[in-house]
């Protein structure tokens, strides 16, 4: 029923295939995920606020890229072959300080600082730029994507795409759903997921998604442990590391440890 309710109230169902792909924010997150889109053979363009951000950008790309060359050139491959693939993926690149180069994308995935004060005018401008089909994904890890569809004012194609720290090397995306994301985005948002190499998890709009929701409890349990002096904090970091295969038990903590915070603020 609120599917056919969105429908008569002239929402998109059907989306294009995603072939352009815009990255706004070209920081620790962002300029990853700019890369992994190139490097599939997406067209992509990357934006950031001015020269010097999109310099930044750049030059974190280039180097993720040299380094990537250099792995496989010691593991056996030609270094021409290596060049190749590095050079294709920056053909694939545009860099612009302009958000009106993102009117035509397919997709854009955000990836801005997560505070509503900076995302709130983002989200006004995409809307008057992107065009009516284009699928808007935040990356954010803890904010409610509801509150960036809002702003939009479109409930059908505001969805969110939360990449995990390195994003070149990291598997996962959660794809994240409204009630009133119709399957036609989804099914567009998994398939380009999967079209970069990683694995899509989808799940509903609620704090902390997947990753960050399971991950609290454990952090509230290390700092029980380390309070009651039954080990120290750095043995509790180890034995997770080692014990559970937790490689970023440090940066898991900080991070949940705001997303139930941020959530409440702001839905």
């Amino acid at each position: 029923m609120l599917l056919q309710a969105i429908a008569r109230r002239g929402f998109a169902t059907a989306v294009p295939e995603i072939r352009r792909v815009g990255v706004v924010g070209l920081g620790l997150m962002g300029h990853g995920i700019v890369q992994t889109s190139a490097a599939a053979g997406f067209k992509v363009i990357a934006v950031d606020s001015d020269d010097k951000a999109v310099g930044r950008g750049k030059d974190m790309i280039k180097k993720s890229l040299d380094s990537i060359a250099a792995r496989k050139v010691k593991g056996g491959a030609a270094q021409e072959k290596a060049q190749e693939a590095t050079d294709a993926t920056l053909a694939n690149i545009t860099y612009s300080t302009k958000r009106a180069d993102l009117a035509d994308v397919d997709l854009i995935v955000e990836a801005v600082p997560e505070t509503m004060e900076i995302k709130t005018p983002l989200y006004k401008d995409l809307t008057a730029i992107v065009r009516k089909d284009a699928i808007i994904a935040s990356n954010t890890s803890g904010l409610p994507i509801k509150a960036m569809a809002d702003i939009t004012g479109r409930l059908d194609t505001t969805i969110g795409l939360h990449y995990f720290n390195p994003v070149q090397i990291m598997q996962l995306v959660e794809v994240v759903k409204l009630d009133t994301t119709p399957q036609s985005v989804i099914d567009a948002a998994i398939k380009f997921v999967k079209a970069t190499g990683k694995t899509p998890v989808l799940c509903k709009d609620t704090p902390g998604f997947v990753v960050n929701r399971l991950l609290v409890p454990y952090m509230a349990q290390a700092l029980k442990l380390v309070e009651d002096g039954v080990a120290s904090f750095q043995d509790v970091d180890v034995a997770m590391k080692l014990g559970a295969g937790h490689p970023m038990v440090r940066d898991a903590a900080k991070e949940c440890g705001n997303a139930k915070a941020r959530w409440r603020s702001h839905a």
